[in-house]
């Protein structure tokens, strides 16, 4: 596959030209094409994040001799990941995987104006951020915002324009009152007047039902002719019914990984999902024998990361469909409600997750709304509705995030006004921050850091992480991480101990950890 600046991949997903409008006519004998997410996405939703660059190298050649449309290999929680618990520098492992798999163009998932984190960034830093994964090889940029609010998306698209690159705006579905399909229909208008080369259907919490699927495809193809990617989650069981009615309307690119890191909260594996196409005139064809060597691979893999692997994560969960929230983020309460002796009030926080939901604008749950709404849920629970507010749902409240797709509550608005003595944000939030690079910079030198715009992205974002990247503990075990070599393939590496034993102390900490990421709340025992 020819990358040629933001036209990339193959040009049966029409890559090629600027985004325009269109009548839309579909060509059902044209191939659809696959992303693969096993490299991000599968063991994020399954793995807690934990697979290392070195588990993953010697997949790369295969998975790049596929002829996947995309790799999806970084992005979403894997900078954390690899920073917070693996001791990697998340760049070292993008340079890794380009030269490993140089041919298939390869994506990340980037928050808007959040980068991979939960707050919003200056421009400055947005700019600076794409600028350095650029750099690194990154081709394909999916920007979201949680909110679905174009203002948060226009430094990064417009960054990832500027540098050459393929940028993707991505719709995050989500079903509610304020949710109808013609709302988020309209949205790709928006996406495409800031520039996008290509729109993704975003359905974090595998709440995509066939019919849905198929009306909401066919509506943004009537408005748009540039390429149009669906992604889900198989949570509760949809994801690969919903991607067969998503080609059969004319969608270009849909998403799957490999098993086991595949299927229940990741997407649907790609041999099941080329079994579902038997005999439809769209089907692609991937060759099988790699396919069957890369999953007795990962099936090795998986053995290594057992730790972070649970049952749960691996069932059709309907669970997903009557709380209207990620498979992670429940199975993730499960455990954190009982290290709180909070077990009992599972489904009482369950109950209140819409609630506080719709008090705060009816915000799809998808990082770091799913965060926020979660613990703010917990904390009604434990001490009342409202009685106790997370600093995040102050700024969810007052328009920090941006504009919710609904009207606040007045209730809640109040008392955030009270609660933070501020008013509401009003026009862009990322106007009012003030530019920090040069600070930042000014910072890693008194750390005796290098002061390079990739470090100093990586400490905006982490900075206690980026610190101990490079100011390791000398009593840690764990040295400071070297470059990553990928002449050839190795045999895989197991999961280093030091890295198990401070995910176990750091499970010990009172925390609220939805999708793999950690929300410290103040809580007070009150028996």
């Amino acid at each position: 596959m020819a990358l040629a600046g933001p036209a990339m991949g193959n040009a049966r997903m029409g890559f090629h030209g600027p985004p325009a409008t269109c009548d839309f006519e579909p060509t059902p004998m044209t191939q659809v094409a696959f992303n693969n997410t096993v490299l991000r996405d599968g063991h994020q939703s399954l793995a807690a994040t934990r697979m290392t660059t070195a588990q993953m190298l010697p997949a790369a050649p295969m998975l790049d001799s596929l002829g996947f449309e995309a790799l999806e290999t970084w992005g979403g929680a894997t900078i954390d990941s690899c920073l917070r618990f693996l001791s990697e520098n998340p760049f070292a492992r993008l340079d890794a995987l380009k030269a490993a798999a140089p041919k298939t163009p390869q994506m990340m998932l980037l928050r808007g104006q959040n980068l991979v984190q939960y707050t919003s960034f200056p421009d400055d830093v947005v700019e600076t951020f794409v600028r350095c994964a650029a750099r690194h090889g990154l081709d394909i940029f999916r920007v979201f915002d949680a909110l679905n609010d174009a203002r948060n998306l226009q430094t990064a698209i417009r960054t990832v324009k500027a540098v050459g690159k393929h940028a993707q705006g991505a719709i995050c579905y989500t079903v509610s009152p304020v949710h109808t399909p013609e709302k988020l229909a309209a949205f790709s208008d928006q996406l495409i007047a800031l520039g996008a080369d290509s729109i993704c259907i975003k359905d974090m919490a595998g709440l995509l039902t066939p019919r849905v699927t198929f009306n909401l495809v066919q509506a943004i193809k009537r408005r748009h002719s540039v390429p149009l990617i669906v992604h889900s989650h198989d949570t509760a069981g949809l994801a690969l019914a919903s991607y067969i009615a998503a080609i059969d309307a004319g969608a270009d690119a849909v998403e799957t990984s490999v098993a086991p890191f595949a299927n229940g909260t990741a997407q649907p594996d790609t041999v099941r999902m080329l079994a579902a196409l038997a005999d439809n005139p769209r089907i692609p064809h991937y060759d099988g024998k790699v396919l069957f060597e890369l999953r007795l691979y990962f099936e090795g893999v998986a053995r290594e990361l057992a730790a972070f692997m649970s049952p749960a994560n691996e069932r059709v969960d309907s669970d997903a469909l009557t709380f209207q929230v990620p498979g992670g983020m429940l199975s993730n309460f499960r455990n954190q409600l009982k290290e709180m002796r909070m077990e009992s009030r599972f489904a009482d926080v369950m109950a209140e997750v819409p609630v506080v939901r719709e008090a705060l604008g009816w915000i799809p749950l998808v990082t770091p709304t799913s965060q926020i709404v979660g613990t703010q849920a917990m904390l009604n629970v434990k001490f009342g509705r409202w009685q106790n507010l997370a600093q995040a749902t102050i700024d969810v409240a007052l328009g920090k995030y941006g504009r919710p797709p609904g009207a606040i509550n007045g209730e809640l608005l109040a008392l955030a006004r009270r609660k933070s003595g501020q008013e509401p944000v009003e026009g862009r939030p990322a106007d009012s921050l003030a530019p920090r690079m040069a600070s930042l910079k000014e910072e890693l030198v008194r750390k005796r850091i290098d002061p390079s715009d990739d470090n100093a992205v990586l400490y905006a974002m982490f900075p206690r992480e980026t610190d101990a990247l490079y100011n390791p503990n000398p009593a840690a075990k764990a040295s400071a991480p070297q470059p990553v070599a990928v002449a050839s393939p190795t045999p895989r590496a197991t999961l280093p101990k030091a890295a198990i034993a401070a995910t176990a102390r750091a499970m010990q900490r009172f925390q609220m950890t939805i999708n793999d990421h950690r929300s410290e709340v103040l809580v007070e025992d009150v028996g």
